[in-house]
């Protein structure tokens, strides 16, 4: 039974602060005690007024909301699993494939806090929040959900509270703590936590435009949300060595080995995302004519090709298509292909008789390199040339550290702010939060410029 009839008010009660004094109502229903501050005694009177009222009247309490069914949104008449499955429907036009892919972990952690009862022994709670993820807060796979699968979302439908559950302090508390754990019980990365409450955020904001929530209950201000860092970690940029024995070793790997070279060198020498790398074509290649004094080239970025998994896109391709990151549609920008590089793709270009038409770096049957592949033969480079150390260490440990060692290398070596975020697809202030701490060999220059402003004279 969600009502009950059992209330007691007990008086209001005052606490001074820095801030000045606040008055709070307290009551207890359904096995707690309730609060309300407010900032004016006469704001508590009111709100007091109206709960003696209400038991007055006879009128039932929500054991959820702690208040009086007529202080109650439309919440109490519906199900956060319709909510929900509706809200993942309504996202998965306006969002990208990884995005829908973030709602429907974030709709599930949520769901698994939301139940009325444990899930019962005869379901595997993975087979559950799989079956949550992929198919129930998935629009496309929906409707193709097997019969075992059915049976599970059936029972969970049943079993869910309503939304009035987001009125109750408790819930809300237990549903981030959901968001933010693994199945292991361990927290996940702050970074991890941040997104996801952006997702319930959202959710929320949504509830309250269709009239279902009266307010965006998640915990607002300071320490609400963990604390998080963009900044890169030194410990991962590779140096000359390292890099040369890294991508040797790749060159020399027996299938696909040149290729994969190339892509790396790509992101080494020009600095450019993996999703845009694997999104070139050949005539995105501007080389100088062979045998020319300057072998500078250019490289024209003007896609992206996230991996997102063929679920998770409209047309059921594994890549969506996209353009560049933080850029107006159809925008591009353009890469200097220093000398090294210039030859390395020469020669990949020429060893595999690409045409212009073609990707830049295919896979074997001529498709959009897997992100299966690059991972695979990165980690493959780190066993065999890293010392156990440095295997150890953060030390090239993504492949997108490459993107982040080249950008870092621009920086030391003098190249404006200004140019490195243009050639980068980044804005200066996220360029700098980012690199800031990576930039090194100017100190000595700074120390004498510090020097010459000159000291106080003796007095």
């Amino acid at each position: 039974m969600d009502t009950t009839y059992e209330v007691k008010i007990w008086k209001i009660g005052s606490r001074k602060q820095a801030k000045g004094t606040t008055y709070t109502v307290r009551w207890f229903l359904g096995g707690r005690e309730w609060r309300a501050p407010f900032a004016t005694r006469a704001l508590a009177d009111a709100f007091r007024s109206e709960l003696v009222s209400a038991t007055r009247r006879g009128e039932a309490f929500s054991v959820s909301t702690g208040r009086p069914l007529s202080h109650a949104s439309g919440a109490s008449s519906v199900s956060w699993y319709e909510f929900a499955v509706k809200f993942a429907d309504f996202q998965w036009h306006r969002t990208s494939g990884n995005s829908r892919k973030t709602t429907s972990k974030v709709l599930m952690a949520a769901t698994g806090a939301l139940l009325r009862s444990p899930v019962p022994s005869t379901y595997d709670p993975v087979v559950v929040r799989t079956a949550l993820r992929e198919f129930a807060f998935n629009t496309r796979r929906r409707n193709e959900a097997p019969p075992e699968v059915l049976s599970i979302l059936k029972w969970v439908e049943r079993n869910c509270l309503s939304m009035a559950a987001w009125e109750d302090s408790a819930r809300v508390d237990a549903v981030l703590r959901a968001v933010s754990s693994r199945l292991d019980g361990s927290d996940t990365a702050a970074s991890t936590v941040k997104r996801n409450r952006r997702v319930l955020n959202v959710m929320l904001e949504h509830a309250v435009k269709q009239d279902v929530l009266r307010s965006n209950t998640l915990p607002k201000g300071r320490g609400a949300a963990p604390k998080t860092s963009i900044a890169v970690d030194k410990r991962s940029l590779i140096n000359l060595r390292q890099a040369a024995g890294l991508l040797g070793w790749v060159r020399r790997r027996p299938r696909g080995g040149p290729r994969l070279h190339a892509f790396f060198a790509a992101m080494y020498y020009a600095g450019p995302r993996p999703e845009e790398v694997v999104a070139m074509y050949v005539m995105d290649v501007r080389l100088p004519p062979e045998g020319a004094a300057d072998q500078w080239g250019e490289l024209l970025i003007h896609t992206a090709q996230p991996e997102v998994g063929k679920h998770w896109t409209n047309d059921g391709a594994i890549h969506e298509e996209r353009g560049l990151k933080g850029r107006a549609k159809d925008d591009m920008r353009t890469v200097p292909c220093r000398p090294a590089l210039t030859k390395i793709l020469r020669e990949h270009i020429e060893r595999d008789e690409l045409k212009p038409g073609d990707l830049l770096f295919p896979g074997e049957k001529g498709e959009m390199l897997a992100g299966s592949v690059i991972r695979r033969a990165w980690r493959s480079a780190r066993q065999e040339t890293l010392t156990p150390e440095e295997i150890a260490s953060p030390l090239g440990k993504r492949v997108y550290d490459l993107r982040h060692t080249c950008l870092t290398n621009w920086l030391n070596d003098g190249v404006p702010p200004a140019q490195v975020a243009e050639w980068a697809g980044n804005s200066v202030p996220v360029l700098l939060a980012v690199y800031a701490r990576c930039i090194v060999g100017h100190l000595g220059d700074l120390k004498k410029r510090i020097e010459a402003g000159g000291d106080l004279p003796e007095v």
